[in-house]
């Protein structure tokens, strides 16, 4: 108490610490000196080993008209410190290092930058308030879908990632990272979904997840069943199957394909056959660009590296040539056919990047979507000509099908289509789903209107009164023994439901009946704009259109995490770099 008092009175206490009733620690040095009731001790160190800081207390002129912006200026230059080492992933230790001090010190000679461990601790402040602020946002929102996925650190940790994703009362989809967590653990669904419990828990969402959307592992689609939320596949991870399968089944697509990844490889590996490509490059007047290496995770990669090696193919070949090599280069021929392959690709690349975009409407896109890839992909495949080719438009179009043929059929992404204005019925490819989706939004808006706080629930001590003219004497006659009091509780409920239904499918028509929005606008500025003509059906838009098609958000969390769990922070706690990871991601 007595610190905290001093701290109020004296400056000095901007520089010090009070590490025990004794003992006080210099913030700049990290010296501890004695303390006994005063500062003399502590402003006696400041002005010899720390001059630059004690202008204020030996100018009495300067204390009292600069004294409190001087503070002011300090902590305004600490906010943005902290702010460099969230969203660049600095290292605490940047503030020891010498050129980083140097360069500081010129910039404003008066700013005493922070300890590392000071530094420290305003980042944990920091990320306590703005989680206890996302929390409050979250528990604002009606209903919250969610993305998962686990990882594996440099260090050999497991961590799992959770996003989630709602939308505001401002009708904007908002996307909030909850965790990027250790997890010691096995990674079976029994320990994933106790992890997952718990998070929901703090956060307050346990009772309003719609969805959960991951990629296709085993132990993620059973952690969903377990939490007993509905479980979406990812989009781009099914796409991504759905290119490699049709690619592998393609025997002369693969053997180029390997060919290609020979070449790349001894262009990244060789600085001689690196320098002979550029310099080939230079003299056709080409673009100098490095080749792209193929991930096997990822399809697009295969699409990118057989891109610009079709782009750069004379200076590739040329290269070759005059390269000491046994590498084979590729033929003209298979070249043409990498043409035709990449026309046929090139729709799934454009899909893939488009369902994968943050803070867009996408779980209605899927079905739609679905549908042009395959009217696309058979178009395009009439104009190709080499056999190879030909097998991978039928390929593609078989493993689509295989893939996505129940999405209509799947009653989340269903009405999120029916629920999209720029899609509604004609999203849809089979009458019959049409008509199924149709009735289960009716009935969903239905169940809503009968459960709105507005609709007068009768109970069985107020039962409605008989249309009858007998039944005032009956009741009458019997007031605390009415023989009809169960049936007439069912007519009025009966009437209730009816009339919720007919409103519904009232709300329901008129909505469809509206005129198409255009495919660029937001449907979510459409919901809010008529959130009184359509209050029912606006209520199931935020349920069904916050929805993610992707998993993808949880997956840039650890592009994220790779950036800060790197060797240079070998030493950095799993906590710590949650905190930055969430303070990042968040901002």
């Amino acid at each position: 108490m007595e610190g905290s008092c001093k701290r109020s009175r004296s400056l000095v206490w901007n520089y010090f610490d009070l590490v025990s009733p004794s003992k006080v620690k210099c913030m700049i040095c990290d010296k501890q000196l004695a303390f006994s009731s005063n500062t003399s001790s502590m402003l006696r160190h400041l002005r010899s080993t720390h001059p630059g800081v004690t202008e204020e207390y030996d100018n009495p002129a300067v204390s009292a008209h600069t004294g409190t912006s001087k503070q002011g200026r300090q902590e305004e230059l600490d906010e943005a410190l902290v702010d460099m080492v969230i969203k660049d992933l600095q290292p605490f230790s940047t503030v020891e290092d010498k050129g980083f001090k140097a360069f500081v010190n010129k910039l404003d000679p008066s700013y005493i930058l922070p300890t590392r461990k000071a530094l420290k601790a305003m980042v944990q402040a920091k990320y306590c308030a703005a989680k206890e602020k996302a929390m409050a946002e979250v528990k604002q929102a009606t209903y919250v879908s969610l993305t998962s996925d686990m990882w594996t650190s440099i260090n050999m940790d497991g961590y799992l990632g959770v996003t989630c994703h709602y939308v505001t009362a401002e009708a904007k989809l908002a996307t909030v990272l909850l965790c990027v967590s250790q997890f010691p653990q096995t990674h079976t669904a029994a320990h994933i979904t106790e992890s997952m419990s718990g998070l929901m828990t703090d956060w307050g969402i346990s009772g309003k997840i719609h969805c959960m959307v991951t990629d296709n592992a085993a132990n993620l689609v059973a952690t969903a069943q377990l939490l007993k939320v509905r479980h979406v596949p990812c989009f781009a991870h099914t796409l991504n199957l759905v290119v490699k399968k049709a690619i592998d089944q393609t025997p002369k697509l693969q053997v180029i394909r390997q060919k290609a990844r020979k070449i790349v490889s001894l262009f990244r590996s060789s600085c001689n056959a690196k320098e002979k490509l550029s310099e080939m490059q230079q003299l056709m007047g080409r673009p100098v660009q490095k080749v792209v290496q193929e991930v096997d995770t990822r399809w697009n990669s295969t699409y990118d590296m057989l891109q610009r090696l079709y782009d750069q193919r004379e200076a590739v070949g040329a290269a070759l040539s005059n390269l000491n090599t046994e590498v084979v280069p590729l033929t003209s021929g298979e070249y043409d056919i990498i043409s035709e392959c990449l026309t046929l690709l090139l729709p799934l690349k454009h899909a893939t990047a488009e369902m994968s975009a943050e803070k867009m409407v996408s779980a209605s896109k899927m079905i739609p979507l679905y549908r042009m890839l395959q009217h696309t992909i058979s178009e395009k495949s009439t104009k190709v000509t080499r056999e190879e080719s030909i097998q991978l438009g039928v390929h593609l179009k078989e493993s689509l099908r295989s893939r996505f043929h129940t999405l209509e059929s799947t009653r989340v992404l269903a009405l999120a289509t029916l629920l999209d204005p720029r899609f509604k019925t004609i999203g849809f490819g089979n009458p019959d789903r049409v008509r199924e989706a149709e009735r289960q939004l009716t009935l969903e808006c239905a169940s809503l209107m009968r459960s709105s706080p507005d609709t007068v629930h009768v109970t069985p001590q107020e039962p409605q009164p008989s249309t009858s003219a007998l039944a005032p004497s009956l009741e009458a006659a019997c007031p605390t023994d009415n023989l009809w009091q169960l049936l007439d509780l069912r007519v009025s409920e009966a009437q209730r439901v009816h009339s919720a239904t007919a409103d519904a499918t009232v709300e329901v028509q008129r909505y469809l009946m509206d005129a198409y929005l255009g495919r660029q606008e937001d449907p979510l500025l459409y919901w809010k704009e008529r959130i009184t003509v359509y209050p029912s059906l606006y209520q199931l838009a935020i349920k069904y259109l916050c929805l993610p098609a992707t998993s993808v958000p949880s997956e840039r969390i650890f592009s994220k995490a790779g950036e800060v769990l790197c060797k240079k922070r070998s030493r950095l706690k799993p906590s710590t770099a949650e905190q930055i990871i969430f303070l990042n991601k968040n901002d």
